[in-house]
């Protein structure tokens, strides 16, 4: 027949009139991958056949790089979630025919990784998440898939596990391996993940639903203070869609004016008379009642709402505090304390926002205090020197929040011009029976002093702490001994 002929004079099989895909081998090495067609030509009352060729090489390359590029990751050429999804599809379709293999999925995201970006650049922040793609590589088998779903997010593929516990494991040596700080252009980083893990123990059917799970899972690891793993549990689901709801509400709350600023004095120890004011935020929810910061603050500083939440009670509470003082003379001396969220400390037009505030309400900048935490300042440390002291030139102080809780560093201390440090209120709740309490405080007493920092201890709910505090040559403090948190601006 024609096929069998040209079959035996081309070497492949081939058909007159269609086209074929050929390698052809190189004399000096290599291959081209070539196109070939083969067509019938009468000759001579003969039926001839003449097989033309067309190098398709870089056509074949471009089409690979193409398939590459839709199923993996620009960055880290990882897998991306397409990829994963498909995977995850298979795995599963697999799991239903041999049930005693296990998979598990685990969700990462890095803790923090807006704040790298925004403190060090895109590059650096690129760097690093290569750099934690090879780490988490190391901790895998050759038959789990790693894949970047985008952004600071990854995602674990755990197949053929001989029970939950591996994953369990692996997960652990995850965190253990981020002990280590990463170097990226000169820059010694330390970065945390949360990490969500979903089992295989529900009835899957589809691969987006075990994923969801697991980043679910995450989001809870997040909330319980980053840094760690959570198995995912069926009751988390609720969870999960309540959490969607209240950003919601959130949202609206902040469009419909429903927070609201208390404000708890800070009294003189020695006098026992008000010397400002702490401002702080609380939610009157239309249908919840007045909620509490622990109840909705953490979702506002993973959302980024919280910026917004802390300029509005950055207003609110001076304007509150300079129509006090209109109303009242002896009020004039009065300050006003306003905690701000890390986010801030990356944000360049901190100092005009302020500026635009004082002038808006008439407020002295001296009677404005702004705290921060020890742990926000170190993570953002560059940047925050900067812009603390470009403030510090407004003639605002600054109080260093939470003092003993974080680092409490002397060589730190020296380069953030604070004027106050407040001494945590869980120091001051049993310093009356735990000794090691007592001599911390002792220990920053001394340490302001020295420095010729002002100090107000938080949470004194006793004369016994007021008496102690005092015998320590603590100057200020506040709580619920002397007033609990108040609408009002008590004087």
């Amino acid at each position: 027949s024609k096929e069998q002929l040209l079959d035996h004079c081309l070497g492949i099989p081939c058909t007159a009139g269609e086209t074929t895909e050929i390698s052809i081998i190189q004399p000096g090495g290599g291959s081209l991958l070539a196109e070939m067609k083969v067509t019938e030509i009468p000759w001579d009352d003969e039926i001839a056949y003449l097989a033309s060729l067309r190098d398709i090489t870089e056509r074949h390359h471009a089409q690979q790089q193409l398939h590459h590029q839709a199923f993996h990751d620009s960055l880290t050429n990882l897998p991306n979630r397409a990829l994963f999804l498909d995977r995850l599809k298979h795995a599963l379709q697999l799991q239903k025919r041999q049930p005693l293999s296990s998979i598990v999925v685990l969700f990462l995201d890095l803790d923090r990784f807006k704040l790298i970006n925004d403190s060090f650049g895109h590059l650096v922040g690129d760097q690093l998440l290569k750099a934690f793609a090879d780490r988490l590589q190391m901790n895998l088998r050759t038959c789990d898939t790693l894949a970047r779903l985008g952004g600071d997010e990854f995602a674990i593929l755990l197949e053929d596990l001989s029970d939950s516990e591996e994953a369990l494991q692996i997960a652990q040596r995850i965190q253990d391996q981020l002990r280590s700080p990463f170097k990226i252009i000169d820059q010694e980083l330390f970065a945390n993940v949360s990490i969500g893990i979903a089992l295989d123990i529900t009835d899957y059917e589809e691969p987006e639903q075990l994923l969801r799970d697991a980043d679910t899972a995450m989001y809870r690891a997040k909330f319980l203070g980053r840094g760690r793993y959570v198995v995912f549990d069926p009751e988390m689901r609720q969870e999960s869609i309540n959490r969607l709801q209240l950003e919601n509400e959130l949202r609206r709350a902040l469009e419909q004016q429903e927070l609201v600023a208390f404000y708890q004095p800070v009294v003189n120890l020695a006098t026992g008379k008000p010397t400002g004011f702490e401002a702080l935020i609380r939610w009157q929810h239309p249908q919840r009642g007045l909620l509490l910061p622990s109840q909705f603050v953490p979702l506002a500083e993973e959302t980024g709402l919280i910026v917004q939440i802390d300029r509005w009670i950055l207003a609110e509470a001076c304007r509150q505090l300079k129509n006090q003082q209109i109303k009242h003379c002896h009020s004039e001396a009065l300050t006003v304390n306003v905690n701000l969220s890390s986010r801030h400390l990356t944000d360049t037009t901190l100092p005009d926002y302020l500026t635009q505030i004082l002038q808006d309400t008439g407020l002295d900048a001296r009677n404005l205090r702004l705290e921060l935490t020890e742990t926000a300042l170190i993570q953002n440390l560059e940047k925050a020197t900067s812009l603390l002291h470009q403030i510090r030139d407004m003639h605002i102080q600054l109080c260093l929040d939470d003092f003993g809780t974080g680092y409490s560093s002397l060589s730190y201390l020296h380069r953030f011009p604070v004027s106050c440090l407040k001494i945590d209120r869980s120091f001051v709740c049993n310093m009356h029976s735990k000794l090691e309490n007592w001599e911390i405080i002792r220990t920053i007493i001394t340490l302001a002093n020295t420095l010729g920092l002002d100090t107000v201890a938080e949470g004194i709910e006793t004369y016994q702490q007021c008496s102690q505090l005092k015998s320590l040559g603590c100057s200020k403090g506040q709580g619920y001994f002397f007033y609990e948190p108040s609408a009002l601006l008590i004087t």
